[in-house]
């Protein structure tokens, strides 16, 4: 057992031990089926710990499915993959009700669609048309779908990954701006290392097939979601995250330079909610039940990268969001302190 944490009850104590066994227990069962992208996998599971939804974008071929195959088969959860293109319709995903023959009658029943899962693969997202992809957003924010005329709940815990093509590739929808965000994190899949290259060739060209187990259900899912809400953060620690989030808002009062330049448009409320929660995950991974700073900062990238938008001197400059973002978290102060003494309030 871990030496306790001051002020921390004991059976809290227990608690954050228990996530953080389930936490690597999971880890490594996708490890035997995933070279590398070590900071996907922490990524795919915060958002999992927190409630939330993650979206993958890479180009094709990098693991982006088959990471998420071993998260779901690392889970004793219902599992459905839906494979999103141009032709896709509502229907396809949602369900649809059918006339069936009963007792000598007809009468119309429900068929359920893949999303009545708990854990669902929404594999190229972006190659099926804006009416399909909103799809599901009811489902993602309300964790209900209407169909019929019927409002059906879905079973928790209720777990969206999605993968995306960069839009540069042909025959891609940009995803609309609600329903982007409506995703926790957007983690980008980037290309193997050589040495990673080599151990992918090593698992996939021989005969070596990962048996990965079940390692965690739906209720410590969901107990551990409740115990990551119940982290610590102080007021001033909090603040920070706010501050991080005005500071992309163009011509706000916390806006760097490189905001008012280069964005359009800046983070929502929904921003600092992913930020403080990330956080949360990771002062409990740390062996911490309160938010440091650092929590906060290794957070606003994956958290924020999709809810601020470039405008056209950006794009024409080649400037992208990950590079305005670290500008934003390298000039904004941690402590209001530091804010007085640099004259910004």
């Amino acid at each position: 057992m871990a030496n306790p944490v001051p002020g921390v009850d004991p059976q809290v104590q227990q608690l954050c031990e228990s996530f953080r066994r389930d936490y690597r227990a999971v880890q490594a069962e996708i490890a035997k089926a995933i070279v590398g992208h070590e900071e996907i996998v922490d990524g795919v599971l915060t958002c999992l710990f927190v409630g939330g939804h993650a979206l993958l974008e890479g180009v094709p071929g990098l693991g982006k499915t088959a990471l998420i195959r071993a998260l779901a088969e690392a889970l004793h959860l219902k599992f459905s993959r839906i494979q999103f293109t141009p032709d896709l319709m509502p229907a396809d995903v949602i369900g649809t009700n059918v006339i069936m023959e009963h007792d000598g009658r007809r009468e119309f029943t429900f068929m359920p669609g893949p999303i009545f899962a708990q854990i669902i693969l929404a594999d190229e997202i972006n190659r099926a048309t804006p009416k399909t992809q909103s799809a599901l957003l009811e489902a993602m924010q309300e964790r209900q779908v209407t169909a019929g005329g019927e409002v059906r709940k879905l079973e928790q815990p209720f777990f969206v990954m999605a993968t995306q093509n960069p839009l540069e590739q042909e025959g891609t929808y940009p995803l609309p701006e609600a329903q982007l965000d409506r995703f926790f994190y957007k983690l980008l899949v980037k290309y193997s290392s050589r040495e990673e290259l080599k151990k992918i060739l090593d698992l996939t060209t021989t005969s070596y097939k990962p048996q990965i187990q079940p390692v965690l259900d739906g209720p410590r899912i969901i107990a551990h979601q409740q115990l990551v809400k119940r982290v610590v953060i102080a007021p001033h620690v909090q603040d920070y995250a706010i501050r991080l989030t005005l500071a992309t808002h163009p011509q706000g009062p916390y806006a760097v330079p490189m905001v008012n330049q280069f964005l359009r448009v800046g983070a929502s409320p929904r921003a600092a909610q992913a930020i403080t929660l990330g956080a949360k995950v990771r002062a409990l991974l740390d062996g911490r039940f309160h938010v440091s700073f650092q929590d906060i900062k290794e957070c606003v990238i994956p958290a924020m990268r999709h809810r601020v938008i470039l405008n056209f001197e950006a794009e024409a400059e080649g400037i992208t969001t990950d590079m305005v973002l670290e500008k934003v978290i390298a000039e904004t102060p941690t402590t209001i302190e530091s804010e007085l003494a640099a004259g910004k309030v």
